[in-house]
């Protein structure tokens, strides 16, 4: 099986992942099921052999979420680590996530400024400017947008996989994989405590009276004072704990999440 990867195999597999990538989200994964579905013709043409292939796909089925168009350098870069990877080159697992999750915010922000804070209003306001004059155009032109992402994103995936293979064969040849396994897990951390205090709301109503003429004891106003977003940083290390000493059943810890938080807003502990 010739197993040569191709520019036009990196923005076929990019469109893949454009259309589908908000398909099947979830609260776990977000876009992790799209983008391995788009990887799939990718890993298959890399990994002949089942099980290196199923250990591929079980990698990126981690959670990944960031802008589709600006975030196509990311999809490049990836396929290039694989390429390598399964050349026999020393490139470990993590470093292949941590290069995913490092990259997903900072590309996130500049895709959602570009796309969707500018080009989206700026095309739709015209769309709708025209349609209310009664030209059928208006309707057409709000299709400009997503030819313009389509566009942009291919020429972004096919230079993040050329940037890739060249900063890893740089990489792989000066012997700092390890530096950048460190670094990608580093700069994923991060990422992901970002994305915790950002999604992870946690607070506790307690308050405490000592006497009419006393202001009350706002328990939540004590903990801000001291750590603020406390409560959250618990939650996140508590379920971190979890997973780590117990198990991975997400099922699970959904249930207890659930069961926690009804309990205690029942009895008004949050």
């Amino acid at each position: 099986m010739d197993n040569q990867i191709t520019e036009k195999d990196v923005k076929n597999s990019w469109l893949y992942y454009y259309i589908v990538c908000e398909m099947g989200i979830s609260y776990e994964r977000l876009q992790a099921l799209g983008f391995t579905v788009a990887m799939i013709p990718i890993l298959e043409k890399l990994y002949p052999n089942k099980e290196d292939l199923k250990q591929a796909l079980k990698r990126h089925l981690v959670f990944y979420n960031t802008e589709a168009v600006y975030g196509a350098p990311i999809n490049g870069i990836v396929i290039a680590m694989e390429e390598q990877k399964a050349k026999g080159a020393d490139i470990e697992d993590d470093a292949i996530t941590g290069i995913k999750t490092g990259l997903m915010g900072p590309m996130a922000g500049i895709g959602d400024s570009i796309d969707w804070a500018t080009l989206k209003p700026i095309i739709f306001g015209l769309a709708v400017t025209l349609s209310t004059n009664g030209s059928i155009i208006g309707a057409l032109f709000m299709l400009l947008l997503p030819l313009i992402q389509i566009v942009v994103g291919r020429k972004l995936a096919a230079y993040g996989y050329r940037a890739g293979q060249a900063s890893i064969r740089e990489i792989l040849n000066s012997g700092h994989i390890k530096t950048l396994i460190l670094g990608a897990s580093t700069l994923g951390l991060f990422m992901m405590g970002a994305l915790s205090s950002t999604y992870v709301k946690l607070s506790t109503p307690i308050t405490f009276s000592f006497g009419d003429a006393n202001r009350p004891f706002v328990l939540q106003d004590v903990i801000n004072s001291i750590i603020p977003g406390l409560l959250p940083l618990i939650a996140v290390f508590g379920i971190y704990w979890w997973l780590l000493k117990k198990n991975q059943n997400f099922t699970m810890i959904m249930i207890l999440i659930v069961t926690i938080s009804i309990g205690g807003s029942f009895i008004g502990l949050f």
